[in-house]
């Protein structure tokens, strides 16, 4: 009787299978899809309790449809399981085709994973095949029906209603029910995206309709400055249409301004910032030139205007002047790195600027520059030439040619220089390709090299003038020593005051001799009296000559001076006891 029945039991099992897959395809969003999934499981192939996790974009699993049981549907849904754990249970257990059995005495060792399960307890088996609460049954689905495709989820199904592990029919039933589910998730999915972009699309053209005419306005009477330039053709970067209030701004009648670029208004100096600045989204903080010739500070935001036959054909420029809060950035930049009482550089801006000629690795060879690829080829302390796309017309839409320095070749004469060696995008790190490196010279030898020399100063006697006169006057004598240690130096080099009475200057270029005429000019020119209310007070000075080079840090440099500036201390003070 049983084999008489059992062909019939497969056809009604059939059917049921075939019910469940093409309500698959009446679902009609991608929520309705995943939701007739779980309940087709239930339904269609004989289980309690179903449910689907999708893949995510990051990856993990979230449950996104459960069937079968309320209680577990709101324990479950909306959990996520990471795609590890997820990994680790599809790797482990008995391979039933794509399916992934795990039997109870091997799913312990995942109960203290993140994947979200409904867990009961129960008895061990009674008889062969016999289900049991903690048995876990898992078919993925694959973008590609099977295993080579990319993972689009996984169905858990258990509690088989038979209380038995599904048959060789069963299996193959479940198995054939996943992939025919994950090519309806994945058809959803593309609905859900075309629906979206349909709606997208006819929404942007809405808004582009409804927003020509308040375009119109909003750039003719805007506060602000603005204006369009041409992009691509004979007139690249020309300004096509500019609003009164950048008018008004630059100082210049409309029609001088449709003659010029922004490349020809630009301050010499902000020439690699304005390359830097992209024409989709840029921003850049620069200078442009008034109609007096004088500069002012803006700033540009960028946007591309688009056509809809030709694609982008101008560009809309936001012009804001940012004058009072780059002045204010400006002194509060100056305070941070310069001393309040002298005005000279202080001791964070001293070791930037010591740091910023030196490097860790030592010169090698002769100490040039390396030859290292860059961003648009190779720089090899000779000449390349950089191929720039800019919106700005004029120079910049050609190809740009550097030289050895860092020069920007072309008739306008704008030049590059840091802007360039700092890295276009930050596409390079400037040390390692066009840095040249700077060598400690050895005070033994005489062979006319000159380096980087670091004088380390500490005033003698200044302690006993704030002790007798106050502050005051300690302060003013301060001030005095620090104009007279800049007079005495030359333009580029730097004096700084690193903190109570000790300075130090940084000269480049200097050979052994130079350095030390250069400490006993300094020496000289600090002994004269110091007149504070009336009253002449002297103080004196020692002097260490260190030498900074590559592969030394700022503060074993400024290290090496202040030990040298000791010893010549100590031995004059021995001087003067021998003499006295």
């Amino acid at each position: 009787m049983e084999t008489e029945s059992e062909p019939y039991v497969r056809l009604a099992s059939l059917r049921q299978v075939h019910q469940a897959v093409a309500e698959l395809n009446s679902a009609r969003s991608l929520a309705d899809t995943l939701q007739t999934v779980a309940e087709g499981v239930v339904n269609g192939l004989g289980y309690e309790l179903a449910a689907v996790n999708l893949v995510r974009p990051d990856g993990d699993l979230v449950v996104a449809a459960v069937a079968g049981d309320a209680s577990a549907e709101a324990f479950l849904a909306g959990r996520v399981g990471s795609r590890v754990s997820w990994e680790r249970r599809l790797s482990m257990g008995e391979r039933w085709g794509e399916l992934r059995f795990i039997p109870y005495t091997e799913g312990w060792v995942l109960d203290e994973d993140d994947v979200p399960q409904w867990r009961t307890t129960g008895p061990a088996p009674t008889f062969a095949d016999e289900w049991h609460p903690m048995d876990r049954l898992l078919a993925p689905m694959y973008t590609a029906g099977s295993a080579t495709g990319e993972l689009l989820g996984v169905i858990s199904a258990d509690r088989p209603r038979d209380g038995r592990r599904p048959d060789a029919w069963g299996r193959e039933a479940l198995q054939m029910y996943a992939f025919q589910a994950a090519i309806a998730i994945s058809n959803a999915r593309l609905r859900a995206n075309m629906q979206r972009a349909l709606l997208r699309l006819e929404r942007e053209q809405q808004a582009l309709r409804a927003s020509e005419e308040s375009f119109r306005q909003a750039f003719e009477y805007a506060p602000s400055g603005m204006a369009i330039a041409e992009l691509g053709g004979d007139q690249h970067g020309r300004l096509h249409r500019i609003n009164d209030a950048l008018c008004r701004l630059l100082g210049r009648p409309v029609s001088q301004l449709r003659r010029l670029s922004f490349a020809d208004l630009v301050h010499p100096d902000d020439v690699g910032t304005l390359l830097r600045t992209s024409a989709e989204g840029g921003r850049a903080e620069l200078r442009l030139r008034r109609r007096d010739d004088s500069y002012m500070w803006v700033s540009l935001r960028n946007s591309v205007v688009a056509d809809a036959a030709d694609g982008p054909r101008y560009l809309l420029t936001h012009v804001e002047d940012i004058e009072d809060r780059k002045r204010h950035e400006l002194q509060l930049a100056h305070r941070a790195s310069h001393d309040a009482l002298t005005g000279l550089p202080n001791s964070a801006e001293l070791r930037a600027r010591l740091s910023s000629r030196l490097c860790s690795r030592p010169p090698g060879g002769d100490g040039r520059a390396e030859t290292v690829p860059g961003p648009f080829g190779r720089l090899d302390g000779f000449a390349e030439v950089v191929g720039v796309g800019s919106p700005f017309g004029g120079p910049f839409g050609e190809p740009v040619l550097l030289g050895a320095d860092g020069a920007y070749a072309a008739d306008r004469g704008h030049t590059l220089v840091e802007d360039y060696a700092a890295g276009v995008d930050g596409g390079f790190d400037h040390h390692a390709d066009s840095h040249v490196h700077t060598v400690a010279l050895d005070e033994d030898s005489d062979d006319g090299s000159k380096g980087l020399a670091v004088l380390f100063c500490d005033l003698d006697g200044f302690k006993s003038i704030n002790d007798r006169f106050g502050h005051h006057t300690g302060d003013a004598v301060l001030i005095e020593v620090a104009r007279r240690l800049t007079s005495g130096v030359r333009d580029g080099d730097t004096v700084a005051r690193l903190g109570g009475d000790e300075f130090v200057v940084l000269a480049d270029g200097l050979g052994l001799a130079d350095a030390e005429d250069l400490a006993v000019r300094l020496r000289n020119a600090i002994i004269p009296p110091i007149r504070v209310d009336g009253r002449a007070v002297r103080v004196g000075a020692s002097f260490g000559i260190g030498w900074a080079g590559c592969g030394m840090s700022a503060d074993e440099v400024l290290r090496s001076a202040d030990q040298r500036m000791y010893v010549e201390k100590r031995s004059r003070a021995r001087a003067g006891r021998r003499a006295g």
